[in-house]
């Protein structure tokens, strides 16, 4: 009788080291479905990771979330990797998966692997993300053959929004979709250690997730991927617009904003501070 133990579940799972991309490959084949969630600072991290979160992703929705942009495109190298390195830093447990911003990857696999090399060395990332199918198969098989595990990015890539027309559902339609599956295929054969699949139908997503034998990660691709993703402002009840498959799980906007109006009114009103917040 075998006495190994069993491994882990990669959600809340308990371990003394992080989650490692053949974790990932091996919940697959468990069936088990697991959470990611983005983080771009040290206490939020920390919350997710204690949380049991396995993966973390420091995304270039950061330009919108944290620096205010209206797309994801202005976002830069030099921006990001403070970000990761103050995820890294926080967490213990989870993957922290860095995204390659736009126009840090696409001129080469040689432009990618610059980058990546940057976002392992100094901020402390255990693997990256890119967008694209098959036109980025040659920068996966080279990072990935320079020791850096790859994510992998279809559907709707918002790097390209302005060639897509807008943020619309990829896919639709036989032609559409089968050029879809052929990007998840490429991405897996070039050695990706699993894929996002954003804005893409439920019934497709299905289909790519069981034609795959790496992991399919959803955002609008309904519920048969092996894992969901949501930008954690958007999970929280933080961001003021939210697209169709984001569903909030608190409320922060009225959380903060009453907060800072109590605070606001016991500073005007001479309450704040009182003895037991102040020194003798």
């Amino acid at each position: 009788m075998s006495t190994t133990a069993a491994p882990p579940a990669l959600y809340g799972g308990k371990t003394n080291r992080r989650v490692s991309v053949r974790d990932i490959l091996q919940a697959k084949e468990r069936q088990e479905r697991w959470p990611m969630l983005t983080a771009y600072d040290a206490l939020t991290a920390r919350v997710f990771d204690e949380a049991g979160i396995p993966v973390l992703l420091v995304g270039d929705s950061a330009a919108m979330v944290v620096y205010g942009y209206d797309s994801t495109l202005p976002v830069t190298v030099d921006d990001l990797l403070p970000l990761t390195a103050a995820v890294s830093r926080a967490t213990r447990r989870a993957l922290v998966v860095a995204d390659l911003p736009f126009g840090s990857y696409q001129g080469s696999p040689g432009q990618a692997l610059d980058a990546a090399s940057r976002f392992m060395k100094e901020g402390h990332a255990q693997a990256v993300k890119l967008e694209g199918g098959h036109r980025v198969a040659a920068h996966v098989e080279a990072l990935v053959g320079a020791g850096v595990p790859v994510m992998g990015h279809i559907g709707l890539t918002p790097q390209s929004v302005n060639t897509l027309g807008g943020y619309r559902v990829q896919g639709r339609g036989e032609e559409a979709g089968a050029a879809l599956l052929a990007d998840a295929k490429e991405l897996e054969r070039a050695g990706a250690f699993s894929v996002v699949l954003e804005c893409v139908p439920s019934e497709l997503a299905a289909r790519v997730t069981e034609q795959l034998s790496i992991p399919t990660i959803g955002i609008g691709a309904g519920p048969r991927t092996d894992a969901q993703v949501l930008v954690w402002q958007d999970m929280a009840g933080l961001s003021p617009h939210v697209a169709k498959f984001v569903k909030a799980y608190a409320d922060l906007n009225e959380t903060l904003s009453t907060a800072a109006r109590t605070f606001a009114d016991e500073v005007v009103q001479g309450s704040f501070p009182d003895a037991d917040h102040s020194y003798n």
